[in-house]
């Protein structure tokens, strides 16, 4: 059976990975309305991988003996100003995710329950990635500034970078 304060704090993260999916979703269909259609596909892709995030937590929870709470989420922020406005966002709400990640270990430890412990490491190697990726994104889109050829074909590559369609699909 699943420790009760394990149990909160997974549905916490479920409602994280749940207004995560929705906030990347916002951004991707305001790049694609904008006309960056790698970006917004990009952001699709990542909104995706944040709800099969979400669907792994809901999943384990109810394995575990617990009952996983589907939640409703905040409305996420619609209008922002430029790409770069999106992947600082973005970078931000990652940071946050981590926090909110490391605390379910914390309560994992100070429960002893090490099982869950030792399934959250998935999350904890993933918000590497997702860190250092959007990172990358911010390098570079610090290095095009105003240069709207360059932002040409930063909008075409990002789409092929991870969170883009192959890792939507990947491992399922």
């Amino acid at each position: 059976m699943l420790n009760k304060k394990v149990e909160k704090a997974l549905n916490d993260q479920i409602k994280v990975e749940a207004e995560s999916s929705h906030a990347y979703l916002a951004m991707a269909s305001w790049a694609e309305i904008n006309g960056f259609p790698g970006a917004s596909t990009f952001l699709y892709a990542h909104s995706d991988e944040e709800r099969m995030h979400m669907l792994k937590l809901i999943k384990f929870v109810n394995d575990r003996g617990g009952k996983a709470i589907i939640p409703s989420v905040n409305q996420p922020d619609k209008d922002f100003k430029n790409l770069q406005n999106i992947f600082n966002l973005l970078l931000s709400h990652e940071h946050a995710v981590t926090a909110a990640i490391n605390n379910v270990v914390d309560v994992c430890l100070k429960e002893k329950d090490y099982t869950t412990h030792n399934f959250m490491q998935w999350y904890v190697s993933e918000q590497i990635e997702e860190e250092t990726l959007a990172h990358h994104i911010i390098d570079q889109l610090n290095l095009i500034g105003n240069d709207k050829g360059a932002l040409y074909f930063f909008d075409r590559d990002i789409a092929t970078l991870k969170g883009g369609p192959q890792a939507a699909t990947a491992g399922k």
